[in-house]
């Protein structure tokens, strides 16, 4: 049985009104074992029941209720949660209840929502030449002299280490919005780059060389240990220095900050027209947050839960107490859509939301912001604009 203050917890939860308080008492809650599966018994009877009150054919609800649970098992047993987020954003936080509501009861009244251009992801070899990357394709990465330094397994691509490079020649990945890609660096490393990104890269890291890419975007590595050879992310006017260690970087040229947010190792941080140097410079411990402020170039620093700044990586994505106009912008980058926003007072506006892109269509986003806060938009010339 759920003690009291959790199940008032989870309400507010579902609800959408939890507080920073409700979710630390719920992470604390589901790290034991049986508490996960209350958890889930809660979800699964909480959505049947407010499913239920609505009267729609019994049927298609069996349908996809039981569709929805199957999918929340599979996640729930496939997945150890360290944290309430990683688990819920699956299918109930904010978004995925009104799509099972609107699927069973109704359709979305939304219409003439923009379609997203399609742009390709493309790779530009060092010689200018440009290739257009299929999302599903398979095809060999050759360099200027035919030789073949790498392959396209689906979204990924892989480079050799196993070739004979004696200068380092560089490609650059471009992913344009509404899409994400994978890349294995020569080393080992792997790259996950994230929509309206590019990446700088050398074909293959030449031994005894600092290994140094160049950054434009968002962009997570998982960066293979080489002690002799450090690896530096540059962001811009930011370095990122690391062994090896996984961290996200956050540098769109539209942001004030440069975000790095460390998972596992250890990171140094400096600016790109300076020295590495680990007494002087910022080091960042796993659990924490950098923001390298452009404009006044300071670094601040903070613990952070890390799941809300990686889990674009599986298609979710977090907003706590962010900024409208800062949600639109990532909203662009994940759609591929233009959105304009006429109403200043409300771009200042915080919001807390979680969405899931691959699942939740853009049409459903506004939905959910239309109800519950009330936002009015159009659209127009296959742009969304809100008033």
């Amino acid at each position: 049985m759920i003690e009291d203050e959790i199940n008032n917890c989870l309400l507010r939860y579902l609800n959408n009104s939890a507080t920073g308080a409700d979710l630390d008492i719920l992470n604390n809650w589901i790290q034991k074992p049986s508490n996960e599966i209350l958890f889930k018994e809660y979800i699964e009877t909480h959505f049947a029941i407010n499913i239920g009150m609505n009267k729609a054919d019994s049927s298609e609800i069996r349908k996809i209720l039981l569709k929805e649970i199957r999918k929340e098992k599979n996640t729930f047993y496939r997945i150890k949660p360290k944290s309430i987020l990683k688990y819920v954003a699956v299918g109930f936080l904010f978004l995925g209840m009104g799509y099972i509501f609107q699927t069973i009861i109704g359709k979305s009244k939304l219409e003439n929502i923009p379609l997203p251009i399609e742009e390709a992801i493309t790779l530009e070899l060092d010689n200018g030449n440009i290739k257009i990357i299929s999302e599903d394709g398979t095809t060999k990465i050759v360099d200027v002299d035919g030789q073949v330094v790498g392959k396209q397994k689906g979204q990924q691509l892989v480079y050799s280490n196993d070739v004979d490079v004696a200068t380092e020649t560089y490609n650059t990945l471009s992913v344009p919005y509404g899409k994400r890609f994978d890349l294995n660096l020569s080393d080992g490393t792997k790259v996950h780059l994230n929509a309206g990104s590019s990446l700088r890269y050398p074909v293959k890291f030449i031994s005894g060389k600092i290994r140094q890419v160049f950054l434009k975007g968002e962009a997570y590595f998982d960066v293979a240990e080489n002690k002799k050879n450090p690896f530096i992310v540059n962001a811009y006017e930011l370095n990122v220095q690391v062994v090896g260690t996984e961290f996200n970087v956050v540098a769109y040229p539209e942001n004030m900050n440069t975000d790095v947010i460390l998972v596992e190792g250890s990171v140094g941080l400096y600016e790109s027209n300076e020295e590495f140097d680990i007494a002087k410079n910022t080091m960042l411990q796993p659990g924490f947050k950098a923001s390298f402020d452009k404009e006044h170039k300071t670094i601040n620093t903070g613990k952070v839960n890390t799941t809300l700044y990686t889990s674009w990586i599986d298609g979710t994505i977090f907003f706590r107490n962010e900024p409208f106009d800062n949600i639109i912008k990532s909203l662009e980058r994940q759609y591929n859509t233009i959105i304009i926003n006429n109403n200043k007072t409300l771009g200042n506006e915080t919001f807390n939301a979680s969405i899931e892109v691959e699942r939740e269509s853009l049409e459903e986003v506004l939905n959910y912001f239309n109800k519950v806060y009330a936002i009015e938009y159009q659209v127009v010339n296959n742009k969304v604009i809100i008033n």
